[in-house]
């Protein structure tokens, strides 16, 4: 039998799990140049924070500032902040910024609050116990900038606003609507009201059907992209200042690292990210196995990137192995048979019309997870991998396998 060995686990397992084939069928590893990069240094990520694009460095920046605020990702991103904490809070330190000037705001534009817990996972717990950490609230104590020249109205968490140096950690990976995720994204919709994150969907979102493309199609395509444009508007309203963005690969490992203006290091991080994230398009599989790592809590956007990959009435594997299960999500997601956010579509079936079965390979089974899936009872689940052959087993040789590396964090090359 043909093996690949595929990370799992982020934040909780790290592990690699083994995927074994039978024997006659056809396997195709659609991976990307980032799985074979390795992490940088401490040493690496230090010089890179000292060599900003487009801006003075952070220490500069932060001289005779009173309130600094640290925005950063959450837990549905693999983006290993601690590991850039340290030489932030370094950088800041040199300017004599004392650690009762700094606070951290999770940016979790519409996702669900966090814990103690969780934010300790994120940063480390010596900074959980050294600072004050917040959660986004998307519903109150948003300040009002006025509006996008696109008519989306702008208001930004409050604290965000009464600091004097705003600061951003995340990560830049593709993105169905940004094209490429990070830069001043963090700060819209990370730190923004849910009116605000919802027009800027729904403009977005628009833009995409429209032009005939369904949210996957979104990925990499980066050039003329109006969320992109509208985010950069509002990052200028607001003042972000400064970001530090990482590139990762399949075991959520740093591998790259850009620094400085949230614009332009964005801008250099992009064309970074086209090198190492792109995938070469193989079409008519049979059965599409989608690992999702880096984004285990967004594993739909690995499903619906994999299946177009797929043969009408193809099979679809997931792989995701996260007791966290699927992100709640206040603006996509369901909080009901019968409701859900504002941009929920309870017909999530018509994502996956033409599809044969649809395999959720996961320890943590969670019947509330389906919606995000097709739906419920459109989901088959598989505890181990011999379970999911099992399922599998109608195919005979000759089926043939696209095995997607991670598809959370992957594009198709043009």
């Amino acid at each position: 039998m043909e093996s690949i060995k595929l990370p799992q686990g982020a934040w909780f397992e790290e592990k690699e799990i083994e995927l074994r084939f039978p024997d006659g069928w056809e396997i195709e590893v659609c991976g990307s140049p980032s799985d074979g990069m390795g992490p940088l240094s401490d040493a690496e990520i230090k010089k890179a924070l000292a060599s900003p694009v487009g801006t003075g460095t952070l220490a500069e920046l932060a001289a005779g500032k009173k309130d600094i605020c640290i925005l950063f990702d959450d837990l549905s991103r693999g983006t290993r902040v601690y590991e850039l904490v340290p030489h932030v809070l370094e950088e800041l330190a040199g300017a004599g910024i004392r650690d009762d000037q700094i606070r951290f705001i999770c940016a979790l534009g519409n996702h669900g609050a966090h814990t103690m817990a969780e934010f300790a996972k994120k940063l480390g717990r010596e900074t959980v116990a050294r600072f004050p950490v917040f959660n986004h609230n998307p519903y109150e104590n948003c300040q009002h900038l006025g509006q996008t020249s696109r008519g989306t109205p702008v208001a930004v968490n409050a604290e965000v606003m009464k600091c004097d140096l705003k600061i951003g950690i995340g990560c830049i990976t593709p993105h169905p609507f940004n094209g490429f995720g990070g830069g001043g994204k963090i700060l819209f919709p990370g730190v923004c009201s849910a009116e605000t994150v919802l027009g800027n969907h729904v403009l977005s979102a628009s833009a995409l059907m429209g032009s005939g493309l369904n949210p996957v199609d979104g990925l990499g395509r980066f050039e003329g992209n109006i969320m992109r444009e509208e985010m950069e508007e509002v990052c200028r309203m607001a003042g972000l200042d400064f970001i530090v963005n990482v590139l990762v690969n399949n075991r959520c490992e740093t591998v790259d690292l850009v620094a400085g203006h949230p614009i332009g290091a964005h801008y250099a991080g992009v064309e970074k990210a086209k090198k190492i994230y792109g995938t070469r398009f193989v079409p008519d599989a049979d059965v599409v196995v989608a690992n999702a790592n880096f984004k285990a809590c967004e594993a739909f956007i690995a499903m619906l990137f994999a299946i177009k990959s797929l043969k009408p009435g193809g099979d679809a594997v997931v792989i995701t192995h996260t007791p966290m299960g699927q992100i709640p999500h206040y603006l996509l997601g369901a909080f009901g048979k019968y409701i859900g956010g504002r941009l929920w579509n309870p017909n999530r079936g018509a994502m996956t019309a033409g599809l044969g079965r649809i395999i959720m390979f996961s320890p943590y089974r969670c019947r509330t997870d389906e919606d995000w899936f097709g739906g419920y009872g459109r989901v088959q689940w598989a505890a181990v991998w011999e379970d999911v052959i099992d399922l599998l087993k109608d195919r005979g040789p000759g089926t043939r396998v696209n095995v997607f590396t991670d598809g959370t964090i992957q594009y198709y090359l043009p």
